[in-house]
């Protein structure tokens, strides 16, 4: 006689743990944005982690959530990440929020999370505001896939790799930028992709939400007309092809300016290889340009 077979459970998540890590998104800028379940948890947990206590401290009192608040921030995460862990392990519940949106994004929190997943505790993302998602549906581009930059670094030879390893892709960036930092960045994109359809939404949910629509030239152009004033989503549609959006001189000045800039102790051959993946052209393209201007100048000395 045949036995039945038990049936099978699904596998379980690891977590040995009865206590929870929240991530609890917060509005960026509108404070009806916050979620009714964002509230609850809120007020039920023991203990909530903000990324500046008086910032939060606002939100707080507008929905009367009076548990008690701990700062965390690049400065005193690492330190915070070992009373977090000990303080789950002692069966507390804890939130942790940002100044604005979704903790974990363009903040220091990640390394908290990391830990406590570590540890084998449990992590619940609640959904709720961010800014990277209404400036792409309001952009008009392409949003089937996407490339979530964020903040570029700030020395000039990490954000030019970034940038150039970008420039070979084709999907719509977000990048999030400071306003002193706006025109620089623009113009570090401007010197990588040359052209492109951008989106600039400024002040996401508050009074002043502006969207700033064009070409990356018109753009940097007519960058006067920006009010650098609060906070910044750069949303960038490249275009497909060089050849397609800037005049072959122009391209050719760009190639050539790398070229001196970069690559001129080189062989040209060798340079050109690395011109060739810079730009996305063949690499006999980039060699004939680099010879031509090199015979034009022994002609003109």
């Amino acid at each position: 006689m045949k036995t039945k077979k038990k049936p099978t459970t699904p596998l379980q998540p690891k977590c040995y743990s009865l206590s929870t890590l929240y991530l609890v998104p917060t509005p960026i800028g509108n404070l009806a944005d916050m979620t009714f379940r964002a509230v609850e948890v809120l007020k039920e947990v023991d203990f909530i982690y903000s990324e500046d206590t008086r910032t939060s401290g606002i939100l707080l009192k507008h929905y009367g959530i009076s548990t008690p608040q701990r700062s965390y921030h690049k400065f005193n995460e690492k330190e915070r990440c070992e009373e977090i862990i000990n303080l789950l392990k002692e069966g507390k519940n804890i939130a942790i929020i940002s100044d604005a949106g979704t903790p974990g994004i363009s903040d220091p929190s990640n390394i908290i999370v990391k830990e406590v997943i570590k540890n084998d505790i449990k992590v619940c993302p609640l959904p709720g505001a961010t800014a990277l998602i209404p400036a792409l549906v309001a952009s008009g581009f392409d949003t089937e896939m996407f490339f979530m930059v964020g903040f570029l670094p700030i020395k000039k030879k990490d954000r030019e790799r970034i940038l150039n390893t970008l420039k070979t892709l084709k999907d719509t960036f977000i990048f999030y930028e400071a306003p002193h930092r706006l025109a620089r960045t623009l113009t570090d994109i401007k010197n990588t992709f040359f052209e492109a359809d951008i989106c600039i939404a400024r002040e996401i949910s508050k009074i002043y939400e502006s969207f700033y629509r064009g070409s990356l030239s018109d753009i940097l152009e007519n960058i006067d007309k920006i009010v650098l004033k609060g906070e910044f989503v750069i949303v960038l549609s490249p275009k497909k092809d060089h050849h397609n959006f800037i005049d072959v001189k122009e391209l050719e000045k760009a190639i050539l300016k790398r070229y001196k800039e970069v690559y001129i102790n080189e062989k040209q051959s060798t340079a050109s290889r690395y011109l060739a993946a810079e730009f996305n052209m063949p690499k006999n393209e980039i060699y004939q340009i680099i010879v031509s201007s090199e015979k034009l100048s022994s002609q003109n000395s």
